[in-house]
């Protein structure tokens, strides 16, 4: 396999880019969904809440724009995927928008009840959410049926596949690790204590599922690991990924929750550019007959198409790093409860 610097090649990375760039920022505030019943007083709560309450809606723009290069740079990618998988998108779709209602919804009384139901809410969006973006990437490495036309033809319950599901379960396993790390760099005081003592916990969860899934792909999707033994020197990101995860735990034994956010930031980053690798040039596999299959080639936009969204991309995607930037900056320290908060 070789890496061509070609348009194709390019954008791949760029729509890669995005989604991992989704991943990173959505994965903690999904995480943070995902443990927010772990905590009992409304006072807590609120906290974690409020710790994502400035960036959740920014963070989920990046799925958006992943969405929309996609479209634009693999047209036919985006239509089997978004037709194939429809029923599925829907329910992240669902999801998603019951995660954030629940957010908005949830202080605006101050019942008991009303404001346990919407905390049941926010979780299950989370955990669904996190779940069906992990089935998603479990199907898209394991492969789906195409025809010849790159239909999808197979059904909704085909992408319930066991392989599939535990990409699901290491996913949640992987964002609750994320989110705990945040809430640990965001809360102070014995929230915070209560928190960190929640981290090796979550780390452990993640790395026994994503040894099993390793090995699962090893085994039973060859495909995705042939570049790392054709090409050894890849294996560095193998090891950047470990060294990344392994660091977690001493950072926050440390007290630097900084550096223990940032090295969870890098094992996602790398394990994205870890999926990346196996995939390429790929974008959706066909299992059994592999000549069905999507590739940045014949799945892609005209040259000239290419060349005009990578101009629009060069002066985009600069602006859009910087405000993300300037709103974490703006929003950075710990979290404090005021009167317009959550």
């Amino acid at each position: 396999m070789t890496l061509p610097l070609d348009l194709n090649t390019i954008w791949f990375g760029i729509v890669g880019v995005l989604f991992a760039g989704y991943a990173i920022l959505d994965g903690f505030d999904l995480g943070v969904g995902i443990l927010h019943l772990l905590n009992k007083e409304d006072h807590d709560r609120r906290i974690q809440l409020n710790s994502i309450g400035p960036v959740w809606d920014g963070n989920e723009v990046w799925l958006v724009t992943g969405g929309g290069a996609l479209f634009a740079a693999f047209p036919e990618v985006y239509a089997t995927v978004f037709s194939g998988f429809y029923l599925a998108f829907m329910l992240l779709l669902f999801a998603l928008l019951f995660r954030a209602v629940a957010i908005e919804f949830r202080s605006k009384q101050p019942m008991r009840w009303w404001r346990q139901m919407w905390d049941i809410g926010f979780t299950v969006g989370s955990f669904l959410s996190s779940f069906l973006i992990g089935v998603a990437i479990g199907n898209i490495a394991w492969g789906v049926r195409l025809d010849a036309q790159h239909e999808y033809i197979g059904g909704f319950w085909e992408l319930l596949n066991p392989y599939a599901i535990w990409m699901g379960v290491t996913t949640v396993a992987l964002f609750a690790m994320h989110g705990c790390i945040y809430l640990a760099l965001k809360t102070e005081g014995e929230l915070q204590k209560r928190i960190r003592s929640w981290v090796n916990n979550t780390i452990i969860a993640f790395i026994m599922c994503y040894a099993i899934a390793s090995f699962s792909t090893m085994l039973y999707v060859p495909h995705m690991v042939e570049v790392f033994r054709a090409y050894p020197v890849t294996g560095v990101l193998a090891l950047a990924n470990m060294f990344a995860i392994a660091n977690i735990p001493r950072e926050i034994h440390k007290g630097r929750d900084l550096f223990a956010f940032i090295s969870s930031c890098v094992t996602m980053l790398t394990l994205m550019g870890i999926f990346g690798l196996g995939m390429f040039p790929h974008l959706v596999v066909s299992l059994p007959d592999m000549g069905n299959s999507l590739n940045i080639y014949n799945a892609a936009s005209s040259q000239k198409t290419l060349g005009i969204m990578l101009v629009v991309a060069l002066l985009g995607v600069p602006l859009v790093l910087a405000y993300t930037a300037s709103i974490y900056w703006i929003f950075r320290g710990k979290v404090k409860l005021e009167t317009h908060s959550y």
